[in-house]
């Protein structure tokens, strides 16, 4: 608004400036040329007639020729004591003559000195001003643009805040401690400088920082890790001492920096060494978090997705004394969850929440949220009153697969072999005790595949079995498989699957120790070089002979999972058949319509 407001002034100012240069223009184009002349010539040329009309004033005589004399036409002289000045402008036939008023000095001053005034205005307003402006913002370049969010203005607090229940509690002890600080150090407590919260993205990090300032009722300083890093070496510094030294002044104050990793990353970690920008920013915010005491009232939150990548200085005790791992919720907190989001939107039945809170395992707060808002544009589109629970499934779909593309035009022998790989995948998770259930399979275009079986688990589940990998490796080739017994040929479609059961079978190998060939080892490489550096003559941290092991490892067991699922899809032909039939007839089958044409003939495996 602000930014509008001065923009528009700007803009009437430079209007006003180009009409009063146009009129000074206009009245100098206007303004009569006039030839001094010698008073005894203007009498010459009085006697002779030549006079048309005469302005007489005290220290000027004005007038204008009946004939131009040179394109010159009008002229002026300086009058001398005549008192036979008037009867001889009567006697010689002077059409008009008059009389003016006699201009003052101070008139007079005004008339020339206002052009040099006007001049002098301008060239401050338009040239002086914006040098100063332009030196302003040079001397602010290194402070921190971020500005205190006044404390009664926050309204977020832990009851917006859904499942995280762990993570509040931790945070309550921060909130009491900037209501009462005194409660802590009477007993010699110290209340931790910093909090850092990570977890998956979408899981409310940024929320309970919030409602940490909106509970505490103190000012809250936000920014982002990103706005300390700039291409001018030492302005990064600048701003996080800038920062401190604000929220010092306005102490209790809550510090939030999200997206810590942007500047908090290994020290030492790239090929730029230790004068890089980022590093120096770095170095200073390790400064500030040692360098205020618990008793000036400012508290430190920050949140990162990747706190494996920080340097190890900001998380010793003194600095980020506490870190809190806010996790993807589970059933009880994806309900909360979504019965928070769907305050302002009007369902149905408030008990289809539990039913979606049980379909969308893994899902974080900011996906939960994303389904409520597509289940209520897709019941706005189509002019009902209230979201339904065929709305909230949609939007679930929507959500973990794209919208559906019902525009893709596929022709008819696509569209089976489509049918085929989908009814693979449905097959085999039918035939496997323990597989998850199939909640739906659809030959719909949706996002960037052409279909798509829908698995969903009927609880949450922290720990997995190498049962449980295997039968989604059995899973992921049976569309594959389906392909090369029905049309004895392949396509690209399974390239997603392919490279998801690689992955599940190389993890398996080297992070899991479910080979016994390798045994029980973890060959993982840790994640934390994220850049060339000091760790580059490390290597991969095992032998190339072990590699090949792995990768023949990798290729018996996807051969073996392939062998075992054509034995399965060539036992049960005919119910392969009869769904890929019914999904090309229909293009989407539920879970009932799967488990009536599935349980038909159908044998353990």
């Amino acid at each position: 608004m602000n930014v509008g407001m001065k923009g528009f002034k700007q803009l009437a100012l430079w209007i006003l400036v180009f009409f009063v240069m146009l009129m000074v223009f206009y009245n100098v184009k206007k303004m009569p040329l006039e030839q001094e002349i010698p008073y005894s010539e203007f009498k010459r040329d009085l006697r002779k007639g030549d006079i048309a009309n005469v302005s007489v004033r005290a220290d000027l005589i004005r007038g204008e020729y009946k004939t131009a004399r040179a394109g010159i036409r009008r002229f002026r002289t300086l009058p001398l004591p005549d008192t036979k000045l008037v009867e001889d402008l009567e006697s010689f036939n002077v059409a008009t003559f008059s009389g003016e008023a006699d201009r003052s000095w101070m008139t007079s001053l005004l008339i020339n000195v206002g052009w040099i005034v006007l001049f002098v205005v301008l060239w401050w307003v338009f040239i002086i001003r914006q040098v100063q402006m332009g030196g302003k913002q040079a001397l602010s370049f290194g402070r921190s643009r971020t500005v205190a969010q006044d404390s009664k203005k926050q309204k977020t607090t832990f009851k917006d805040v859904a499942a995280c229940e762990e993570a509040k509690e931790d945070l309550m002890e921060i909130v009491e401690f900037l209501r009462d600080p005194k409660k802590f150090q009477k007993l010699g407590g110290r209340i931790p400088r910093g909090v850092l919260l990570y977890g998956l993205p979408g899981t409310g990090k940024t929320l309970l920082a919030r409602a940490v300032a909106g509970e505490a009722r103190v000012p809250f300083y936000s920014a982002s890790g990103s706005e300390f890093v700039e291409m001018f070496v030492g302005v990064g510094a600048s701003r996080v001492r800038d920062l401190f030294e604000k929220a010092k002044k306005s102490a209790p104050a809550v510090v939030f920096i999200d997206e810590l990793d942007a500047v908090g990353r290994h020290r030492f970690a790239g090929i730029g060494g230790g004068h890089d920008e980022r590093e120096q920013t770095l170095n200073q915010l390790l400064v500030e978090l040692d360098g205020f005491e618990t008793k000036e009232g400012v508290i430190l939150l920050a949140a990162t997705n990747r706190p494996d990548v920080l340097d190890p200085a900001l998380l010793r005790p003194g600095r980020f004394d506490r870190q809190i791992n806010v996790a993807a919720p589970d059933l009880n907190g994806r309900e909360a969850i979504l019965k928070v989001h769907s305050k302002q939107v009007k369902l149905a039945d408030e008990k289809d929440l539990k039913v979606i809170a049980q379909r969308t395992p893994g899902f974080v707060g900011s996906d939960l949220a994303n389904v409520i808002n597509e289940a209520a544009l897709l019941a706005a589109r189509r002019n009902k009153h209230q979201v339904d629970l065929e709305e909230l499934e949609e939007s679930i779909e929507r959500v973990m697969a794209g919208p559906q593309r019902k525009s893709r035009v596929i022709t008819d022998k696509e569209k089976r072999i489509v049918a085929y790989h989908e009814s693979g995948h449905t097959l085999v998770a039918k035939l496997l005790p323990g597989s998850d259930p199939v909640h739906k399979v659809s030959i719909i275009p949706r996002g960037p595949s052409l279909g798509y079986t829908l698995q969903l688990p009927t609880e949450d589940r922290y720990l997995v079995s190498k049962r449980e990998i295997m039968n989604k490796l059995y899973v992921l080739l049976g569309g594959r498989c389906a392909e090369e017994i029905v049309f004895d040929d392949v396509t690209t479609g399974a390239h997603d699957d392919l490279s998801k059961a690689t992955l599940f079978a190389q993890r398996m190998i080297m992070e899991y120790g479910m080979s016994d060939r390798i045994g029980p080892m973890s060959l993982k490489k840790k994640d934390e070089e994220v850049f060339l550096g000091r760790d580059i003559a490390r290597g991969q941290g095992y032998s190339d002979q072990t590699a090949q092991i792995i990768d023949e490892e990798v290729k018996r067991i996807l051969t073996d999972c392939q062998v075992k699922v054509r034995e399965m899809l060539q036992k049960h032909r005919h119910v392969l058949d009869a769904l890929a039939m019914r999904l090309v007839e229909k293009e989407h089958l539920d879970a009932d319509e799967i488990t009536a044409l599935t349980n038909v003939g159908l044998s353990p495996a």
